[in-house]
C-alpha cells in the first residue's frame, strides 16, 4: 500500500465531495484506513460499502459498484472466487481476512492488493450489476 504518487509525494486525503465514486472513496480508505474503518476490519469495510450502494439506490444514482449486488454475486466476489480457484458463499471480505490469517499478512493490505489486481484485469466499458439492472428496469 502507497500513499505516495509516481514522484514519491505524499498525497493528502481529499474532502468527501471530491470523491467522484467508491473508488475514489476506496483510496481514501487505502491512504488512512484506521480513520475510516474500524479494527482494519474488511467485514467493516464490506458493511460501509453495503450502505455505499444502498445510497447509489436511494438516490437514484447510476454508478458501477463491483462490491455487491443485491439479489446476485457482486463482481469483486466472484473475481475472487475465480482466482481461488474455489467457490464461496462466504463473501470476499471473509475470504480476504482468513487468506490474511493463514498468510500471516494484513487483510486491509491484502484487500487493496487484490483490489488493484482485480481493477487491472477488469474491462472499463462492462456494464456493473447496477447499470445493467437499470437498463433491464428501462426494458
Amino acid at each position: 500500500m502507497t500513499d505516495s504518487d509516481a514522484r514519491g509525494t505524499r498525497r493528502r486525503p481529499r474532502r468527501i465531495e471530491d470523491l467522484t465514486d467508491v473508488y475514489d472513496f476506496l483510496e481514501e480508505v487505502r491512504l488512512r484506513p484506521g480513520v475510516w474503518v474500524r479494527n482494519n476490519s474488511l467485514q467493516h469495510l464490506d458493511s460501509m460499502l453495503t450502505g455505499y450502494r444502498l445510497a447509489l439506490g436511494i438516490h437514484d444514482k447510476a454508478e458501477p459498484f463491483d462490491f455487491w449486488t443485491p439479489g446476485s454475486p457482486s463482481r469483486f466476489s466472484e473475481w475472487l472466487c475465480q482466482r481461488q480457484g474455489r467457490p464461496s458463499s462466504l463473501g470476499w471480505a471473509t475470504e480476504i481476512e482468513r487468506e490474511a490469517e493463514r498468510s500471516g499478512r494484513p487483510a486491509m493490505e491484502m484487500f487493496f492488493e487484490l483490489l488493484d489486481e482485480f481493477r487491472a484485469g477488469t474491462e472499463p466499458d462492462r456494464q456493473s450489476p447496477l447499470e445493467t439492472q437499470q437498463a433491464h428496469d428501462a426494458d
